[in-house]
């Protein structure tokens, strides 16, 4: 079999060959559009693995016939920066395009390395594209943010993950030589995760280990073959997200030997200390909350001080967050409400705020009773005036329920005191 990876054989060469991000790249799609009229300013495509951001920056390039320098975060330093940006410089005296580099993984740049990239982009002598699966907010300095366009990337559908499959069966020089019987899909897709490259690479080890044809791809083949093959499948760096998302379950689960297994598993392998602080920030705050609000104040110190320590040291307050948050109480309340929120915002549309609740600045808005019978809470006994806070279609909805916690337990006594049964607490 050809010795070059599946999921590089089947890399897309156009738009129309790609596979998902419809909301950007189909018929009305906004990156389309730009491509189609030969804009092309500084990108960055947001979006989890094995998605198409590598694929849809080599496309772009093509189709608008720019020359094309691709450097990993990982391996690249600010020299290889400045290599690339002086290339790129005596290309654009040849070419008619802007020569576009591309940066994997642009979030593991470090400051300088991000630097070094600012003036090219600055003066057009490069038209940047940076994948990020990390928020660019937090990972890219703010005047290179500023100059990028963001376009966030989905994670693939059900639909989307089966035509890649299919496409690899049909399409590709080796697959389609064989007699493949695509019978059942769904270990296929649970073991990728949505990752596109994942899923090819699933389906090529489970095809290579199979000697006899036709080959009738079942979910028990595939977890089967999986499972005797793990180390040739996870070969390129997914255990990154596997090992993260076990060390944030077993916060989540009140295991501190489990945290800190995993947290030394990931300082061993290199990971960046502060994705994995900025990680138990979000998780003090999803998983913690209200039962223990400190936790969010522990876990944003530890994120400062790691930035402010560094290598090595760094890993033992990392450690003392993760014990820290794992031994604590845990409610999730906090985050189930804003959720809740958010889906009646979305059912309920842009429901009017009550008069009372409104804003009046002036004369007039005051006339037509904008802030008329206002309750100012601090002039009430306890600091608490009965009034509605909710628009009139949503009255008595709870969002918040306090969680089964000796501190939450505390809000909703106080809560049921000022308002008895109206949100059933």
């Amino acid at each position: 079999m050809n010795n070059i990876p599946l999921s590089e054989r089947l890399r897309p060469n156009s738009l129309d060959e790609y596979v998902g991000q419809q909301h950007l790249i189909g018929k009305n799609g906004v990156l389309r559009n730009a491509i189609e009229k030969g804009i092309l300013p500084s990108l960055l495509f947001w979006g989890p693995p094995g998605v198409g951001k590598t694929s849809l920056a080599n496309i772009i390039s093509k189709t608008l016939s720019r020359p094309f320098y691709m450097l990993s975060a990982i391996n690249s330093g600010v020299k290889d920066v400045r290599e690339v940006i002086e290339k790129a410089k005596e290309e654009d005296l040849f070419s008619k395009g802007k020569p576009v580099v591309f940066i994997d993984e642009i979030h593991r740049f470090s400051k300088s390395q991000q630097d070094s990239l600012l003036g090219a982009v600055e003066k057009g002598i490069i038209t940047l594209i940076g994948a990020t699966t990390e928020n660019p907010s937090f990972e890219v300095i703010p005047a290179l943010l500023s100059r990028c366009q963001v376009y966030i990337l989905n994670g693939l559908t059900r639909i989307e993950l089966e035509q890649v499959l299919h496409n690899a069966i049909e399409k590709d020089i080796d697959l389609k030589k064989k007699k493949i019987d695509l019978k059942e899909t769904e270990a296929l897709i649970r073991i990728s995760g949505g990752d596109a490259r994942k899923l090819l690479n699933a389906l090529e080890l489970v095809v290579s280990f199979v000697r006899e044809e036709p080959i009738v791809i079942t979910n028990d083949l595939v977890t089967s073959t999986i499972q005797q093959n793990l180390s040739l499948y996870d070969k390129s760096g997914e255990q990154h997200y596997n090992i993260i998302s076990a060390f944030i379950k077993s916060i989540r689960g009140s295991d501190p030997n489990g945290a800190v297994y995993w947290l030394a598993r990931m300082i061993e392998g290199g990971e960046d200390m502060l994705f994995i602080a900025r990680r138990m920030v979000i998780l003090a705050s999803e998983d913690i909350g209200n039962a223990n609000p400190t936790a969010l104040v522990i876990a944003n110190n530890c994120f400062q001080a790691v930035n402010l320590i560094g290598f090595p040291e760094g890993r033992i307050i990392l450690s003392q967050c993760a014990t820290y948050l794992a031994s604590s109480a845990k409610s999730n309340a906090s985050y189930m409400a804003i959720g809740a929120a958010q889906d009646a915002v979305r059912q309920t549309g842009d429901l009017s705020v009550p008069l009372h609740l409104r804003n009046a600045p002036t004369k007039l808005m005051k006339e037509i009773g904008y802030g008329k019978e206002y309750q100012y809470s601090h002039q009430y006994e306890n600091n608490f005036s009965e009034q509605e806070f909710l628009p009139d279609e949503l009255k008595g909805t709870a969002f918040y329920n306090p969680g089964n916690n000796a501190r939450e337990n505390e809000l909703r006594n106080y809560l049921r005191s000022l308002w008895k049964d109206k949100y059933g607490y």
